[in-house]
Order: structure tokens, then C-alpha cells, then sequence
């Protein structure tokens, strides 16, 4: 049986080519550029929490870094290192190999360098922290909210969670419907590029990853502000609009977990700049709606009146 340092060496050690010193010491060493601040954020992936067990190893290496990408672009960082902890039931080689190989594709897709981590036996377990870097001072944060901000996101809502509702039995989805549901949930495509247009834009910026009420509710939270939104302008996925307004379509829409989109903040007279952004990263972005001096976090129907919601986004320790 291979060991802990084969496997490393086998699928991944590989040279670093931004940092000063890589994989195979004590400590990684790295050296920002001149005028940057490092953007750092860790995220743990946990069978049977956020991944099926059997998930396809490929696709379980692209999300693990994914998500992490994601919490950068958020904060207009660009990605440069990362490291990765990983607990295995067992050294099972090929699906070490089908991870690295999704890891690494998604990595050099962004250049980030792999420069270190660690291993061990116990149950299937993957963490990953991300470095990036940002110009001093330019850095997105949830506390710039201003009043009177327009609030936007990228892409389409609810097509994750209606994809984890169908694997989990919940609802019925068409066979096109669902590869494209579940190529959101498993696949997920960090905004990288549309994060670093937004420096200098926008206000204040999220990944939603617990849903869109929730993670808003975090920027409202730490901005003291509250916000109205507009049902009718949220992008939902097609799936998930073809089912509304079925209550379980309504929350993946609003409070579904997964979509690794950006909800983001900007003046009214940067409404230009914003779509601008958009189309240079090829990425479609939605005003949803508005930052308000009035506490609280509002959904308006298309006839005016409130739409109640019970449930607002994913909980870790909710069940």
C-alpha cells in the first residue's frame, strides 16, 4: 500500500510556479506583490454534509477549490495559492487521481499554485484554504453597503438546490433539466473575473453559497442597513422558473444553497459600470433590488404586497 508521502508525491506534488518555496517542506513559503494585501479563506467540504459520498471524484476536486475561489471573487481578489487537507477512509488511488486531475484543472485554469497540506486516514473529509491577493485598500467587503444602493447578482438562482432536491427525491426533473441542475450543484463556476471588475464599482459583496436571503441578510448585517428586492427580477434558473410558484421551487429560488453566484451592492449611477463588468466576464448580472435605511430584509410580489418566507438559507447545524 502506498504511503501518506506517495500519494502526495504521486498526485499532488507538483512545482510551484508563483511561490518561493511549494509542496514538500515544513511550511510553504510565499512573497505577495508589492502593494497587495492577501485575501485568505478556508472552506471544509464533509461527506454525507455537503457531498454524497459516492459524488464523482473529478467533480468533488473542482468544487472543493471552487468554493473556495468563489469566497475571493467575492472580495475582488485574484487567487494565487492554495492548500489542501484531505482525510481518506482508505488510499484508494484512483479516486485520488480523478480528484487531482478536477482540483488541478480548475487551479490552472486560475493559476493558482498547490503549495501545501496534509493527509490522513478517517472519514472523507476535504478542506481547502485559498490565498489571493488585492490591491491595498480595494478589497470588497460585506459592511460597504450604502442607502439607496442598488443590489445585483450574477448568473441564475436555485438551480443547485432544485438539483439536490431531485437527486434526493424531492422532485421530479426532465433528463435535460437535471444534467443542468446538477452540473450547478456539482460543477459550480466561481466568478473570479467578474469579483475583480467590481473593485472601484461596487460597494459591498457576498458568494452566495447558503442562499440568497441568507447571505444578503450577512451584508445588510454588517452594512446596518436592510433591503427590498423584487421577486419578479431574480434570475432563476429555467427549471426552477418553470415550477414557480411551488412553494419548493420559491426556495431554491430564494434561500437554496450551492449557486456560488455574486450578490454585490453598487450606486445607482454605476448601474452602466455594473453591466459592463457583466458582459466582460461573460457573465449575466440581474439588479434585484435596493439597500434600505429600514431594518429588515423585504420580497416584494409582483402585485406589491410581502412575500413570508419560513425558511432563508442553509444552516450547517440546523439539522
Amino acid at each position: 500500500m502506498a504511503s501518506e508521502f506517495d500519494l502526495i508525491a504521486r498526485y499532488f506534488n507538483r512545482p510551484a510556479r508563483d511561490a518561493v518555496l511549494g509542496v514538500g517542506d515544513d511550511a510553504a513559503l510565499i512573497r505577495p506583490a508589492p502593494g497587495m494585501e492577501l485575501a485568505v479563506s478556508v472552506d471544509m467540504l464533509v461527506a454525507g454534509r455537503h457531498f454524497f459520498p459516492d459524488a464523482d471524484p473529478d467533480r468533488l476536486g473542482h468544487k472543493a477549490l471552487a468554493v473556495n475561489l468563489s469566497d475571493l471573487a467575492a472580495m475582488a481578489a485574484a487567487p494565487r495559492w492554495a492548500l489542501l487537507s484531505i482525510a481518506l477512509p482508505e488510499a484508494d488511488e484512483a479516486w485520488l487521481a480523478g480528484f487531482s486531475r478536477g482540483f488541478f484543472a480548475l487551479a490552472d485554469r486560475y493559476g493558482v499554485d498547490l503549495v501545501g497540506g496534509d493527509t490522513t486516514r478517517g472519514p472523507l473529509n476535504i478542506s481547502v484554504t485559498i490565498l489571493g491577493e488585492v490591491p491595498a485598500g480595494r478589497a470588497l467587503r460585506r459592511d460597504g453597503a450604502k442607502t439607496g444602493d442598488d443590489i445585483w447578482v450574477s448568473g441564475e438562482l436555485g438551480g443547485a438546490a432544485l438539483g439536490l432536491r431531485h437527486l434526493l427525491g424531492e422532485v421530479a426533473l426532465g433528463e435535460a433539466e437535471a444534467l443542468s441542475c446538477q452540473a450547478r450543484l456539482h460543477a459550480p463556476e466561481p466568478r473570479v473575473a467578474l469579483g475583480r471588475l467590481l473593485a472601484g464599482v461596487a460597494h459591498a459583496a457576498i458568494d452566495i453559497s447558503d442562499g440568497l436571503l441568507a447571505d444578503l441578510g450577512h451584508i445588510l448585517a454588517r452594512s446596518q442597513s436592510g433591503a427590498d428586492l423584487e421577486l419578479a427580477s431574480l434570475p432563476a434558473a429555467a427549471a426552477v422558473a418553470a415550477r414557480l410558484p411551488d412553494p419548493r421551487a420559491m426556495a431554491c429560488l430564494l434561500a437554496g444553497g450551492d449557486d456560488y453566484e455574486l450578490c454585490f451592492t453598487a450606486a445607482p449611477g454605476q448601474r452602466e459600470a455594473v453591466l459592463a463588468a457583466g458582459k466582460s466576464a461573460g457573465v449575466p448580472v440581474s439588479r434585484i433590488g435596493c439597500i434600505s435605511a429600514d431594518p429588515g430584509l423585504r420580497v416584494r410580489r409582483p402585485d406589491g404586497g410581502r412575500l413570508d418566507m419560513e425558511v432563508t438559507g442553509f444552516d450547517h447545524f440546523a439539522s
